[in-house]
């Protein structure tokens, strides 16, 4: 092949050759990268806003402001007879709980006949307790030296303090029935205000008292939310006698 033939092919091949690629994800102006799959972003929640539905499901988290907030307004003990019991609700600021609804449910509670007593909601003191729905993180520092590990709820001394996670995710022991599971966490604690120590399980297949640790375990008991569950079996003939 003549000289100058052989130089053309050697500057054509040359031209063809790729220049050295750097490294895949190397960052660099004219970096050759594989063009990603087409991906459809999924919408970003929401920040949490407090709700006036019924708290399951909500994501609790596990700190919020630390400080808490009385609910305003006041309610009236259920008639009867007997001792009545001032106290007032809190909510940690910053829960995506709505404050009056807690408040409402914690006073259905407390006044059903199948309760300790009869309870007047107030907004200030003098109050024998204070019912405070707290964070995890704030559940943990209000019932020190208890070791609540950030998932059970205690008295204070003061407050019974709820735990927002267990207020809204309740327990398996409760088989997902959350109503009754509420119903038994403010029975407890606010059974601990009263005086009342823990219990343990009677016998196997019998209704577990209500300062039985049912957060924990039955102990081969049922599960039972009430300090007097015989009173809804009053109430039920009362009703069919009045009605039959």
């Amino acid at each position: 092949m003549p000289l100058l033939a052989l130089l053309i092919v050697l500057l054509l091949a040359a031209g063809c050759a790729s220049a050295p690629e750097r490294p895949e994800g190397h960052e660099g102006s004219g970096a050759r990268t594989t063009p990603a799959p087409s991906v459809t972003p999924s919408p970003r929640p929401s920040a949490p806003t407090p709700t006036s539905l019924p708290a399951e499901h909500v994501k609790i988290p596990y700190a919020a402001s630390g400080s808490y907030a009385v609910v305003p307004g006041g309610a009236a003990a259920r008639p009867g007879e007997g001792e009545v019991v001032r106290y007032l609700v809190e909510v940690e600021r910053g829960l995506p709980i709505d404050g009056p609804v807690f408040a409402a449910a914690v006073h259905r509670t407390l006044n059903d006949r199948r309760g300790w007593a009869r309870f007047q909601r107030v907004d200030h003191g003098p109050v024998r307790v204070r019912v405070a729905l707290s964070s995890p993180g704030l559940t943990l520092s209000q019932c020190l030296p208890l070791h609540t590990g950030g998932t059970l709820s205690c008295w204070n001394g003061t407050r019974s303090v709820i735990n927002a996670l267990r207020w809204a995710d309740g327990v398996p022991q409760y088989e997902g029935d959350l109503a009754a599971y509420r119903d038994y966490l403010i029975s407890h604690e606010v059974g601990h205000s009263l005086g009342h120590g823990h219990r343990a399980c009677p016998g196997p297949g019998r209704p577990a008292p209500v300062m039985v640790q049912q957060s924990k375990s039955l102990g081969r008991c049922r599960p039972n939310p009430w300090p007097h569950p015989e009173r809804g079996s009053e109430e039920r003939r009362d009703a069919l006698a009045r009605n039959p």
